[in-house]
């Protein structure tokens, strides 16, 4: 998916319309996430009564206002406008997280065609490998709302970071923080344990002696120097 906007400028849909031009923002924005390529035009009135629809469908599963995590799921509007005016029309109904390719340039044409968009209004969802996951979406996503979602994520094997349970979680969270403590503990148990082997070897002295590296013989002037 990532590569099919490499050396493209794709723009946010907030006040100042910020670019996404870099290929790190690009892949950092796109990177295994499902992607919806909506195609459509302010001059369409079916586009403009579907436009809220996808909005609301978009906020229920990216918005933390609705879900602990936002989905793994892009919305890019493909402007087939022929102004800004027409552009803005859908823009402002749709929302701040979306992305969209502006009506002046011309690689929204190449899209068109790549995809074979023959209606207005297409959602084209795609797999993270940029393969079609749904030609146009439209329907499922006016019939069957944000629950269709599931269907898209295992039928595009997303690598889902969220998937373990809270319990799965929270044990290997535990144990990732407390497995150098354990390591470090276990390490001068051992050394302890060698030491003390060290101590009867040599006849018995004191631990500390043996620590500093005195024998038992040592101590009486006629031992061996470590």
């Amino acid at each position: 998916m990532v590569d099919l906007f490499i050396d493209r400028v794709l723009l946010k849909n907030n006040k100042d319309q910020d670019e996404l031009d870099t290929e790190r923002e690009i892949v950092t924005r796109l990177h295994n996430r499902i992607l919806m390529l909506f195609f459509a035009s302010g001059a369409c009135e079916t586009c403009q009564r579907f436009t809220p629809t996808l909005s609301n469908f978009f906020k229920r599963l990216t918005d933390e206002f609705y879900v602990d995590r936002s989905a793994q799921l892009v919305l890019l509007y493909i402007s087939l406008d022929h102004s800004e005016e027409q552009q803005e029309v859908l823009l402002k109904n749709l929302p701040k997280k979306c992305l969209f390719l502006s009506y002046e340039d011309p690689y929204r044409r190449e899209l068109e065609e790549k995809f074979k968009v023959e209606e207005l209004p297409t959602v084209v969802v795609l797999r993270p490998d940029c393969s079609i996951l749904i030609p146009n979406a439209v329907e499922e996503i006016i019939h069957r709302g944000p629950g269709c979602f599931r269907n898209w994520k295992e039928a595009a094997e997303l690598i889902d970071r969220n998937f373990m349970i809270k319990e799965d979680f929270e044990e290997k969270s535990m144990r990732s923080f407390t497995d150098p403590f354990r390591r470090l503990k276990y390490k001068v148990e051992d050394e302890k344990k060698a030491k003390k082997k060290n101590v009867r070897r040599l006849g018995g002295g004191r631990l500390e002696d043996v620590e500093m590296g005195v024998g038992a013989d040592d101590k009486d002037g006629g031992g061996l120097l470590w």
